[in-house]
C-alpha cells in the first residue's frame, strides 16, 4: 500500500534538507534560492541527465562525482544554470561542491549540484558559498528547499510516500521545478528523490530509468530542452526494508508521475492539462511519434487554447509524425466522445466536443488501428501569456 504522507524530501529516515537566500535569485537576498539535501548516512545514488549535447557545468560535475562511488548529498540553486560559461563554469560548480562539502563534513566528491536559471551568464559563486555556511539543515524543511528551486514556477512541488510491504514499510520523497522549456529525453527541470529502501545501485538505476521514462519523458509544453536536466535518486537503506524490485519501482512511480504532472499543470502559461494516449500503432516508436507529435504541435495547442477541439489539425500531425498511418483506419476521441471514425468525422455534436475541450483538463485517445502498442504524453495548450512571458528583457 502507498500512503501520500508529509515531509517531502526529508520524509525519509536519515535526510536532512534546508533552504537559504544567497542572493543569486535576487541581488537583495529577498527569495530563498540556495537548498541542501543531505544522508546522513552513505547512499546509493542514480541519476538521469539532459540528452542536449549542450550540458550546463553542474551537469558535467555530477556526471564525474556519480561515478567516483557514494553521493551523500545535493546542492541546487535557482537564478543561474551556470550553462555555456566554459572552464569557468566547470570551476564554479566544483567550488560549489566544495561549499557543501564543507558545510556537511563530506567530500566534494559526494556532492552532486544542479543549477537552474538563466543560460550564459556567470554564477557568482562567492555567494554561494556565503550561503550554504548559513543553510539550517533539518526535517522539517522540504517546502523551503521545493520553493529555492523555482524559476518560472507558481507553486513548488513535492511529495512523500509511506510504502507498506510484507517485511515492513520504507518512505520515499521528492521535489521538482519546471515549467519552461519541457520536451522528452529529459524534459527541463531539476528533481531530487529519497528514499530510505534498501536498494542496491544497479537496481536502483535500473529502476529510475524505467520510472523516468514513465513520467518525466512523457511529458511536453513548448518542445524545448533545456541544458540542465537532472533527476537524483538517493537510496541510503535507513528502514531497513529491501523491497521487490516491482514495489519499489511503483512507489518511485507515484512520486515521478505526481512530480511530472505538477510540472505539466504549471507549464508557463497554461490553461489546459490534456492527455494523449496513442494506441493501436504498428511499433512502440511509431505510438511515441505521434503521440508527441500531437502533444507539440503548435497549431494544436493553440486551437485547444481557444476550447476548439479541431480534430483536423490532429489528424495533419499524425501525418506527418513519421508513424505508420492508414487514414482510413484512424479514430479519435475527446474523452469517450468520438471526433473521428474511419479518418472522418465523427456524428457527435459539436456543442459536446467544445465543452469537454473547454475544461482545465481533458483526454484525447488515438486509435491507430494497426497494431499493440501505445504511449501516452501529458502536454497543454499554449497561449498568449507563454509568449509574454517569454520575450526576454
Amino acid at each position: 500500500m502507498i500512503e501520500k504522507i508529509r515531509g517531502g524530501i526529508a520524509a525519509p529516515a536519515g535526510f536532512l534538507c534546508g533552504a537559504t537566500s544567497s542572493g543569486i535569485k535576487n541581488p537583495q537576498a529577498t527569495r530563498d534560492d540556495l537548498c541542501l539535501i543531505v544522508s546522513e548516512i552513505p547512499a546509493a545514488a542514480a541519476a538521469t541527465f539532459t540528452t542536449n549535447v549542450v550540458k550546463a557545468a553542474p551537469v558535467r560535475v555530477s556526471m564525474e562525482h556519480l561515478k567516483k562511488g557514494k553521493i551523500q548529498a545535493i546542492v541546487l540553486n535557482s537564478g543561474n544554470a551556470n550553462a555555456c560559461t566554459g572552464e569557468a563554469g566547470l570551476a564554479t560548480a566544483r567550488r560549489m561542491a566544495a561549499a557543501a562539502a564543507e558545510r556537511t563534513g563530506l567530500q566534494p566528491e559526494q556532492i552532486l549540484v544542479c543549477s537552474t536559471g538563466r543560460i550564459g551568464v556567470p554564477l557568482p559563486v562567492s555567494r554561494i558559498e556565503t550561503g550554504l555556511k548559513k543553510t539550517p539543515l533539518g526535517h522539517s524543511h522540504s517546502r523551503k528547499c521545493a520553493k529555492a528551486i523555482m524559476t518560472s514556477d507558481t507553486f513548488p512541488k513535492e511529495i512523500a510516500c509511506l510504502v507498506d510491504t510484507p517485511g515492513g514499510s520504507f518512505r520515499i520523497g521528492g521535489i521538482a521545478k519546471g515549467a519552461g522549456m519541457i520536451d522528452p529525453n529529459m524534459a527541463t527541470m531539476l528533481c531530487a528523490i529519497t528514499t530510505d529502501a534498501v536498494i542496491p545501485p544497479a537496481a536502483l538505476r535500473k529502476a529510475l530509468r524505467a520510472s523516468v521514462e514513465n513520467s518525466f519523458n512523457r511529458i511536453t509544453i513548448d518542445g524545448d530542452m533545456s541544458t540542465n536536466d537532472t533527476v537524483i535518486l538517493l537510496a541510503n537503506g535507513a528502514s531497513g526494508i529491501a523491497p521487490p524490485p516491482d514495489v519499489f519501482l511503483k512507489a518511485l512511480d507515484a512520486v515521478t508521475q505526481t512530480l511530472a504532472r505538477q510540472i505539466v499543470l504549471d507549464g508557463e502559461g497554461v490553461s489546459k492539462f490534456v492527455e494523449i494516449e496513442v494506441g493501436g500503432a504498428r511499433s512502440a516508436r511509431d505510438a511515441r511519434r505521434a503521440a508527441e507529435a500531437v502533444a507539440n504541435s503548435t497549431l494544436v495547442k493553440c486551437a485547444w487554447a481557444g476550447s476548439d477541439p479541431n480534430w483536423g489539425r490532429i489528424m495533419d500531425a499524425l501525418g506527418y509524425s513519421g508513424a505508420a498511418l492508414r487514414e482510413e483506419k484512424t479514430a479519435i476521441f475527446y474523452d469517450k466522445l468520438p471526433i473521428v471514425r474511419n479518418g472522418t468525422v465523427a456524428d457527435t455534436p459539436w456543442k459536446k466536443l467544445k465543452a469537454i475541450a473547454a475544461r482545465k483538463e481533458f483526454r484525447i485517445a488515438i486509435d491507430l488501428a494497426l497494431g499493440p502498442f501505445s504511449h501516452t504524453v501529458w502536454t497543454t495548450d499554449l497561449t498568449e501569456e507563454y509568449v509574454r512571458l517569454n520575450l526576454g528583457e
